[in-house]
C-alpha cells in the first residue's frame, strides 16, 4: 500500500530529527489534516483487501442467528417471556460485544504495519505520532459502525422493539462507539508490545472471552452462580450493555451510563499515552 500523501521533503538522514523537532509545534489543523491523510490511507487498505471487512459484516448475523435460536427458548423463558423477549434482550448487549470484537483488529493491524515497515516510515515524518494511532481508531469506528447497523438490521428483521425512541437508540450506539473506542486503544497497546500479530490475537482472545461471557450480555446474572454475579457487577460490559438496554427498552440508565462512561475514561487517560510512549520507542 503507497503511503505517497504522507511523504517528506526532508532527506531520510535528516527525517527523524526533523519530525520529533517539529511534532511538538503541530497545531489542531495539522493534527486533523495528518488524521485525514491517514484516514484515507487505511480506508484505501480495506479497499484493497475487501475480506478485511468479512468480520464486520458477518458477525453480526452469526451471533444474532446462534443465540436467538440456540438459547432464545430457554433464555428467554428465564425472562418471562420468549424468544421474542430475548431477541430484546440480546440485541443491546450485542451491541456492546461488537465493539469488543472489532478493537481487536485495530492490535494485529498496528502490529502487521510495524513488521511491514510502514510504522517506521511513518515515524520519519513531521506528523504528531498519536495522529497514526488516532487515524486507526477512526477508521475502525467506522467498521463497528458497520457491524452495528448490520446487527440492529439482524434484530429488527427478527422482532427487535424499540421501546423508548429513536433517540435512546442513537445514545445507545454513541455510548457503545466511546467504549470501543477506549478498548482500542488497550489493543493498540498490545499491538505494539507483543512481537507477532498471532500473540495478539491470542491474547485479544484471553482478554475477551471472560469479559464477554462473564458479562450480563447474554444471560441474566440472577442465574449465575454468587461469584460469577459478583464478577459480573464490576465488569464493564454488563454496564454498556445494562445502559445500552435502559437506553432502547427504558428503565433506570444513569448509573450504568455514567459507570460506563468513567470506565470509557480511565481506560483511555492509562492506555493512550502508554500506546503513544511506546509508539515512539519501538523498533
Amino acid at each position: 500500500m503507497s503511503t505517497a500523501t504522507l511523504t517528506p521533503d526532508a532527506p531520510t538522514g535528516s527525517a527523524p530529527a526533523k519530525a520529533l523537532h517539529d511534532e511538538g509545534r503541530i497545531g489542531l489543523r495539522g493534527n486533523l489534516r495528518h488524521i485525514g491523510a491517514l484516514v484515507r490511507r487505511n480506508l484505501l487498505q480495506i479497499k484493497q483487501d475487501p475480506e478485511s471487512m468479512f468480520d464486520a459484516l458477518l458477525m453480526p448475523v452469526i451471533f444474532t442467528l446462534l443465540f436467538v435460536y440456540v438459547f432464545g427458548g430457554s433464555v428467554g423463558g428465564s425472562l418471562g417471556g420468549g424468544r421474542q423477549e430475548y431477541i430484546n434482550y440480546l440485541i443491546p448487549g450485542l451491541m456492546a460485544m461488537m465493539g469488543m470484537n472489532i478493537a481487536s483488529a485495530v492490535g494485529t493491524g498496528v502490529n502487521d504495519d510495524f513488521r511491514k515497515g510502514v510504522m517506521d516510515r511513518f515515524r520519519t515524518m513531521p506528523i504528531a505520532r498519536s495522529s497514526v494511532l488516532i487515524a486507526k481508531i477512526v477508521v475502525e469506528l467506522g467498521r463497528m459502525m458497520v457491524a452495528t447497523v448490520i446487527l440492529l438490521a439482524m434484530g429488527f428483521a427478527l422482532g427487535l422493539e424499540i421501546k423508548t425512541s429513536v433517540l435512546g437508540l442513537l445514545e445507545a450506539v454513541a455510548l457503545s462507539a466511546v467504549f470501543g473506542a477506549a478498548i482500542m486503544w488497550i489493543f493498540i497497546l498490545l499491538g505494539l508490545s507483543l512481537k507477532t500479530s498471532q500473540s495478539v490475537q491470542a491474547m485479544g482472545f484471553l482478554v475477551l472471552m471472560p469479559l464477554q461471557f462473564g458479562s450480563s450480555i447474554f444471560a441474566p446474572p440472577a442465574t449465575m452462580p454468587g461469584w460469577l454475579q459478583a464478577f459480573t457487577d464490576y465488569n464493564p460490559l454488563s454496564n454498556l450493555a445494562d445502559a445500552a438496554r435502559g437506553l432502547m427498552l427504558g428503565g433506570p440508565v444513569a448509573h450504568s451510563v455514567w459507570l460506563t462512561l468513567g470506565w470509557a475514561a480511565v481506560i483511555t487517560a492509562v492506555t493512550a499515552p502508554l500506546a503513544v510512549a511506546k509508539f515512539r520507542k519501538k523498533t
